[in-house]
């Protein structure tokens, strides 16, 4: 009797094991791969020619020179808009919540559908000493990784560039 409840643990214990398996998998799909990427170009980038950055990134929004070195800085944004899902309950024929004001009944007007508005914006200014990529610095209102995956958009085709084995992630 002991021996089937040792087993019937250790098999308990396999099922958890590729459940829990299972959920570190679908959280790690859930990652923004271009916030990564833009994380990693702060380093990839570094020891670029000025020449090859204008002609990946393009010309920059803004840029200055102090002494020998340079800033550029770029500007990347975007407005993201989706259906939001309806409300759910009682509404009368207006779209107001079901208190009497017509016949009784699911509304389809106002507030029973809406937008959700979502802005991300980036701006990446890379700091030049003598003509080659010394710093790429990224900042902007919206945060995290939304800001981030928005910074890619920048650095994306440079990065495109750089030979994969020296693209080495930040200590």
């Amino acid at each position: 009797m002991a021996v089937r409840r040792v087993v019937k643990s250790g098999r308990a214990r396999r099922l958890l094991s590729v459940a829990s398996l299972g959920i570190a998998g679908a959280l790690a799909g859930c990652a923004n791969q271009a916030a990564d990427e833009a994380l990693l170009a702060q380093t990839a980038l570094v020891g670029m020619s000025k020449e090859t950055l204008l002609s990946c990134a393009g010309v920059p929004q803004r840029q200055a020179t102090v002494g020998n070195q340079e800033f550029f800085t770029y500007r990347s944004s975007r407005i993201v808009s989706y259906p939001s899902p309806p409300p759910l309950g009682y509404y009368d024929t207006w779209g107001w919540p079901g208190y009497g004001w017509g016949w009784p009944g699911y509304g389809y007007g106002w507030p029973a559908y809406g937008y959700e508005v979502n802005s991300y914006d980036c701006e990446a200014t890379f700091s030049l000493k003598n003509g080659v990529v010394e710093r790429v610095v990224y900042g902007g209102t919206s945060g995290g990784s939304a800001r981030l995956g928005q910074c890619y958009a920048i650095v994306q085709n440079c990065m495109a560039l750089v030979p994969q084995q020296t693209i080495r992630p930040s200590p």
